[in-house]
């Protein structure tokens, strides 16, 4: 009989109910669920009383290296204290993207000596004669590939031509692995942005009308039509407005394998809060009219929606002030990897608009299940024991100065929130007591993709 070393007590959030009962683990993994707790034997009995017991939550959209000031050390650190057990890095890391298997093994390495809470990376390729890595780095154990219509800087974060595109798409298919794209039309955005700088319009609200509605949905169309002709799986990251989830669901009857995501601002903000705050809610895509959120909320009620993101980017003040006389000028990006779990709770679970298990399936198994990420999102004997636990009697209040990132800046400082998270645990050890960081560097977890050769 295999010894028990630690047994969960709670509200046991499953794929399809909550029971008040317990969770038995053995050297990392989830053996036993018990709807009875009256003769279990353990080790260690934690009781978390009337907490919720949910999978590990996964965020499957992290910047940790986009800034030279973050890492892997302060990203997962944030992560773990934020109730995210595992996380997927992007690819477009200073000073050298992740588009070469010289790459992506240097970075393997790296997070294997400084993470705290388990990881998966996205490769991406160059902007041009790059997709011969695509085999290679999916053997290496890439999640997916992060690819962009919108040029951020042409080395780092290219906008990726569409013969390449459709090059890239037909080999990510025979990967069996994912294509994910930042989906903004390029064209019309630095058309606009032209214009405006050149009247001299270059206030908060104009990253908002300098890319409106059509720059993203122009974009996705095109994506989706690639998907049709090529069979790729595709993956829409932080979709800002329902148009594009209407487009979406077009083309899934269509046949078309597209999933998409949206980020926590989208739902939270609106393009008011981006005149309020200015450089410290500039996102791209930017944050749209408080009807179209509404639409986006309509959407994620009726699960049009996989799964909610934070895009986490950890720009520090010095990158954001420069955008105070000229918002053209700050970076594009907020913190999100400490704050999104007890966010998301308090606007889902504890106001009544969401079930436990929809908060569940949205941020930790459809993740999972979308990027095909082994052994995580679901608490179901033989899965790693990862879980997050929230106890919806206690309260968060967003403080930006004791953030674990180097991003200390947000537009919810001070927001008391409905639920806490009070401890984090990723296979079967916690990492995060709920008022701290347990887990040392090098804990943490390289999780490959699916097309790894083992």
């Amino acid at each position: 009989m295999t010894e028990i070393d630690t047994v969960l007590k709670g509200n046991i959030v499953l794929k399809d109910k909550v029971v008040k009962g317990a969770v038995s683990i053995s050297e990392g993994k989830i053996i036993h669920i018990h709807e009875d707790t009256e003769d279990i034997q353990s080790n260690e009995i934690k009781d978390y009383g009337d907490a919720y017991i949910f999978p590990g939550l996964i965020d499957v959209h992290v910047h940790c290296f986009s800034n030279p000031n973050e890492g892997f050390v302060t990203t997962s650190s944030s992560a773990a204290a934020g109730g995210i057990t595992t996380f997927l890095d992007m690819p477009y890391d200073l000073p050298n993207p992740i588009n070469n298997l010289e790459q992506f093994k240097r970075k393997v390495k790296q997070l294997e000596q400084e993470a705290v809470v388990d990881i998966c990376l996205w490769a991406t390729i160059s902007k041009r004669g790059g997709t011969d890595q695509i085999i290679p780095l999916a053997e290496e154990g890439a999640i997916a590939f992060k690819m962009s219509t919108f040029e951020t800087d042409e080395y780092r974060f290219p906008r990726i031509p569409d013969s390449e595109i459709l090059k890239a798409m037909k080999l990510i298919e025979k990967a069996g692995l994912r294509a994910a794209f930042h989906s903004e039309n390029d064209e019309i955005i630095v058309d606009m942005i032209d214009q405006y700088k050149k009247q001299g319009k270059v206030y908060p609200k104009a990253h908002n009308e300098t890319r409106p509605p059509v720059t993203e949905t122009s974009a996705v169309l095109k994506l989706m039509e690639f998907a049709y002709w090529t069979d790729v799986k595709l993956h829409i990251v932080h979709v800002s407005h329902p148009r594009t989830i209407d487009l979406i669901k077009l083309f899934q009857r269509q046949g078309v394998k597209v999933t998409c995501e949206t980020c926590y601002p989208y739902l939270l903000m609106d393009v008011d809060d981006l005149e309020k705050f200015g450089p410290v809610a500039k996102n791209n895509p930017p944050l749209r009219e408080k009807e179209e959120v509404q639409g986006l909320w309509k959407h994620l009620e009726e699960k049009h929606i996989d799964l909610i993101s934070s895009d986490h980017a950890p720009w520090g003040k010095e990158e954001k002030t420069r955008g105070d006389d000229n918002i053209f000028n700050a970076a594009s990006g907020l913190p999100g990897v400490e704050i999104m779990a007890p966010l998301m709770f308090n606007s889902t679970v504890a106001s009544g608009r969401f079930s436990p298990n929809d908060f569940a399936n949205m941020m930790s198994t459809n993740p999972a299940e979308v990027f095909s990420i082994p052994g995580k999102g679901q608490i179901a004997v033989g899965f790693d024991a990862d879980f997050t636990i929230i106890d919806p009697k206690q309260e968060t209040q967003v403080d930006q100065t004791t953030f674990k990132s180097y991003s200390r800046l947000t537009p919810f400082d001070g927001q008391k929130l409905n639920g806490k998270v009070i401890s984090t645990i990723v296979r079967g050890r916690e990492v995060f007591d709920g008022e701290k960081v347990t887990a040392s560097p090098g804990y943490g977890k390289f999780v490959a993709g699916s097309a790894a050769k083992r």
